[in-house]
């Protein structure tokens, strides 16, 4: 390990990255190693903790947290993210920050740094897509999105993955998110529309809800007048008392969370008792009737996000970043020819006076 260098993707490099593979096979390839490691496939000897962090009150709500995997003999992950909802207006900056962290399973050496910001948003709708597939119909033509931001255009890109949808409605309590969103979806007039929450609600196939609504401030939707054997995701509960989904339609549908105390702390399964909660998504994928079963009725995907999805998200990029050569590689770690000589990358002038120092004492 001596002299390793670790490799950062930067911003710059993640673009190289995309624009030489392709957004789609991008979110292809997400979609399929997020599932190997859900299901138990073949090197997915992973574990995560459950997220930890900060909830701050000042100067705005917000949250800095902390998330951890390990692919055993492989590499370990930890995703710093920060959460601001009044990010974009008062900051210019996405609601949602992170960076993530990949070190060596073996050494401990810090192998790679990966912008996660731009990871975050695909991965978790490339997990709305891989729970989307086994719990929406198959014949899913129309999508509903609740919130038109950043998360929103990923959910829309990710779902159109798995299936084939012949129009899209939006809506958003944001009329600029709104009119802004088929132009940051990259996708020509008339298959996006925007349209008033009775409509995406009544005739969505597939419904993601993805909003800063506040704590204790949900309901994002009514709930009442969804199509039979409709599919919701909901991704903007990640808080206390952040919930989207009415406590209604929660009891009638099926709920699948991506992680069960997780998402009974900061989810919609806040709203639920245990026993009112479905299989874990993992159980799901594992189940080659689950979509037989639960398609017929309504269905809801709780997603709080996974650390063993971040940890995918790393290694896709770290792996990326090395077959096509981007990204920079710099030495953050202190370690030179002597392991156990802790001055021994420090130039000799720094430490002379140190023993200078010493000898006029003996």
């Amino acid at each position: 390990m001596q002299g390793e260098h670790t490799h950062i993707v930067d911003a710059e490099a993640i673009s190289a990255i995309v624009a030489k593979v392709g957004l789609g096979q991008l979110y292809d390839l997400t979609i399929e190693r997020m599932a190997a490691v859900l299901t138990g496939g073949p090197g997915a000897t992973v574990e995560m903790k459950q997220r930890d962090g900060f909830l701050l009150t000042t100067p705005q709500l917000g949250l800095l947290e902390w998330m951890p995997a390990v692919r055993h003999g492989a590499t370990v992950s930890i995703k710093m993210v920060g959460y601001n909802p009044h990010n974009p207006v008062k900051n210019q900056l996405p609601t949602i920050l992170s960076t993530l962290c990949a070190f060596d399973a073996d050494s401990g050496h810090l192998r790679a740094v990966v912008d996660g910001t731009f990871a975050t948003a695909i991965r978790t709708g490339a997990a709305s897509a891989l729970a989307s597939r086994v719990l929406a119909r198959p014949d899913s033509a129309v999508l509903g999105l609740v919130g038109c931001g950043a998360q929103a255009v990923t959910q829309l890109h990710a779902l159109s993955r798995v299936f084939p949808f012949s129009e899209v409605l939006v809506c958003d309590t944001d009329v600029r998110a709104e009119n802004s969103f088929a132009a940051r979806a990259r996708l020509p007039e008339g298959i996006v529309r925007v349209a008033p929450l009775h409509e995406v609600e009544e005739r969505a196939d597939v419904l993601s809800t993805a909003t800063s609504v506040a704590p204790h401030e949900g309901p994002v939707i009514r709930g009442r007048a969804l199509k039979p054997g409709v599919h919701v995701n909901t991704i903007g509960s990640d808080m206390p008392g952040k919930t989207e989904l009415p406590l209604d339609l929660l009891r009638r549908a099926v709920v699948v969370p991506d992680h069960l105390e997780q998402a009974r702390a900061e989810g919609d399964c806040q709203q639920l008792a245990p026993e009112e909660i479905g299989p874990s998504l993992s159980e799901v994928l594992q189940d080659a009737d689950a979509h037989r079963r639960l398609s017929p009725v309504t269905t809801v995907y709780d997603s709080t996000g996974l650390a063993v999805q971040d940890l995918v998200m790393v290694e896709v990029f770290e792996e990326l970043a090395r077959e096509l050569d981007v990204g920079h590689r710099i030495a953050i770690e202190a370690t030179a020819d002597d392991p156990q000589d802790p001055y021994a990358f420090l130039p000799g002038s720094a430490t002379q006076s140190w023993g200078a120092r010493l000898g006029a004492r003996s």
